[in-house]
């Protein structure tokens, strides 16, 4: 695999999952979208590709990412995060929208653990498995990432069978919101994962999410 570019092509062409394929497809449009093409392919990652920062959510969701193309896109974990990347100079508006809404990342990628939209947002073993070598290629061809932001326990997981998988020597700890773990070559960061489940109901503030930020804003200097 040569560039981002062409393993995002792979990603967008990917079919191995028949259950995750067969959901993506037949998700039924939302009432205000009705008018709007949904894509329903696997989603792939985007930002600088010499990004110091890789941010790993779980996976898109079902009017987000797998409607617009793009995770964090056009939903409220969307709203969210982007106001507070922003807020910080990661990237250059506080919106994300559209595939062509202007957005730019600065100086840090985004993906996902699992590139379709799971049933219940809860993936299969196996379909965690099956994206993991995805994970592992746009790891490998992000030369310089010096810290990772893990939204959610299972991206906190993966990230950490990543760390395993390429022989460095890991400690594993329990998640939790605010964690910094010290890897061999990468430090890895998480939190909640910025759903409206998390959110709305104060578990993930913007303050919280705010100070984790900084806390890698000030690794990264």
């Amino acid at each position: 695999m040569k560039n981002l570019d062409s393993l995002n092509q792979e990603i967008l062409s990917c079919r191995k999952c028949s259950r995750l394929v067969s959901f993506r497809e037949d998700i039924p449009k939302r009432a205000s979208y009705k008018d709007e093409p949904y894509l329903r392919k696997a989603t792939p990652g985007y930002g600088d590709p010499n990004a110091e920062l890789l941010i790993l959510g779980l996976a898109p969701s079902a009017h987000g990412g797998n409607r617009t193309g793009r995770i964090f896109t056009g939903d409220e974990s969307a709203r969210f995060l982007m106001k507070m990347l922003h807020s910080v100079g990661f990237v250059n508006q506080p919106t994300s929208l559209s595939l062509d809404d202007g957005l730019k990342l600065r100086n840090c990628y985004i993906t996902a653990a699992v590139k379709c939209v799971p049933p219940q947002n809860k993936p299969l073993k196996l379909e965690c498995d099956n994206c993991f070598h995805y994970l592992q290629k746009e790891f490998h061809l992000l030369p310089n990432l010096k810290a990772v932001l893990a939204l959610g326990q299972l991206a906190y997981k993966e990230f950490f069978h990543l760390m395993e998988i390429q022989g460095s020597p890991v400690k594993k700890t329990p998640f939790k919101h605010g964690s910094v773990t010290h890897l061999e070559k990468i430090t890895l960061f998480s939190s909640y994962h910025p759903s409206p489940q998390n959110t709305y109901t104060g578990k993930l503030t913007e303050k919280m999410f705010l100070s984790l930020l900084n806390k890698i804003k000030k690794h990264l200097l």
